[in-house]
């Protein structure tokens, strides 16, 4: 009678309600590890070379596919986007702005490559200061994952608009950054890096917001810009917390998209510009189709910019919050919050 083997089933490893799947090798007792012939068929998909994970498993969920990277170099450090995203930040997905995924960064201390397709191996100076553990994987530091980041993105509105996301998780604040980039020398990207942390804030809610914001800095010129700041009227009463806030002219930038297309949603962002246009406050709004061709957003803000300015009498709106408010618009006042006020405070932020 021949002795069937043992069907290896691994242990699910949760994480913020998703169910992750480690990889594993081969094992011909099929004890360990699914057996050479199980791991030829179907109930099995290679996750990378000679690692396995059930055939069920999405390899398409972002922090599966950080697993899957961190198992397959097990001396490496996962780095940049992938630190965040294994640390469940909400806009660090492994796509690029076209949606296209990315590979996962991975620093090893040893000059060697071996990249295989899901990561990138990648040879730099790593202080053990630098190093960490969460949940089983090992990565750098925030500070050093979002420079990472920066340093290796395509362009200046690219590294933008990753350190405006990582300043949305408290991890890392922009005076960290600034310090830490002031103490690269030599390194690959550092002149990216320290083009793009001026034009960093910590209240920027979305990548959409970032890439707005730049179009106003970049395109028309516009100084002064307050991002998520709440408004005021001059009795102290919150009227709304537009995304952006040209504080010289006086123009409120929105941007919409799917979420603001239907049923309430689009009735309270109508009654608000509303609010706002009562205050003595223009309205300008970018929708999808301005992000691949911002031109026509822009000679609307242009537009908006030269009524404001055309408006005489005194400001009705203050961005001056009353003795009982709390602010959160930036990391440090974030910090401070308790677990009840963050989740009193910021559930808009997450959404």
């Amino acid at each position: 009678m021949v002795r069937r083997r043992p069907q290896f089933t691994p242990s699910p490893q949760w994480r913020r309600g998703v169910e992750l799947v480690r990889p594993v090798r081969v094992d011909p007792s099929g004890e360990t590890g699914p057996t050479e012939r199980q791991a030829r068929g179907r109930g099995w998909r290679r996750s990378s070379r000679g690692l396995y994970v059930p055939a069920g498993v999405d390899g398409d969920h972002v922090q599966q596919r950080v697993l899957e990277a961190a198992t397959a170099v097990p001396d490496g450090y996962i780095t940049g986007w992938a630190t965040f995203a294994w640390s469940g930040a909400h806009w660090f997905d492994g796509t690029d702005r076209a949606g296209r995924p990315v590979p996962v960064p991975i620093v090893v201390h040893e000059h060697r490559r071996d990249d295989q397709p899901g990561y990138v191996i990648t040879q730099e100076r790593l202080a053990l200061r630098h190093c960490r553990e969460l949940d089983g994987v090992r990565g750098t530091d925030p500070t050093r994952s979002i420079a990472f980041e920066a340093r290796y993105a395509p362009d200046l509105v690219s590294a933008v608009v990753a350190l405006d996301m990582a300043m949305t998780t408290d991890l890392v604040s922009k005076v960290e950054v600034a310090a830490y980039a002031a103490s690269l020398n030599g390194w690959t990207g550092v002149p990216l890096l320290r083009e793009a942390i001026p034009y960093v804030v910590e209240n920027s809610w979305s990548p959409m917001e970032s890439e707005m914001r730049l179009a106003w800095v970049i395109e028309l010129g516009v100084g002064r810009i307050a991002c998520n700041q709440p408004v005021f009227d001059l009795a102290g009463n919150h009227v709304g917390t537009p995304d952006l806030l040209d504080l010289d002219a006086g123009v409120v930038g929105e941007y919409d998209g799917a979420l603001h297309l239907a049923g309430k949603q689009r009735s309270r962002d109508i009654k608000r510009e509303g609010d706002f246009r009562r205050l003595g406050l223009e309205c300008v709004t970018m929708v999808a189709g301005d992000r691949r061709d911002p031109s026509d957003f822009l000679q609307r803000t242009h537009d908006a910019r030269r009524r404001a300015r055309h408006r005489v009498g005194p400001r009705q709106w203050t961005i001056t919050p009353p003795a009982w408010w709390t602010p959160t618009t930036t990391v440090e006042q974030r910090r401070a919050l308790t677990a009840d006020q963050r989740s009193r405070f910021l559930r808009r932020r997450s959404a």
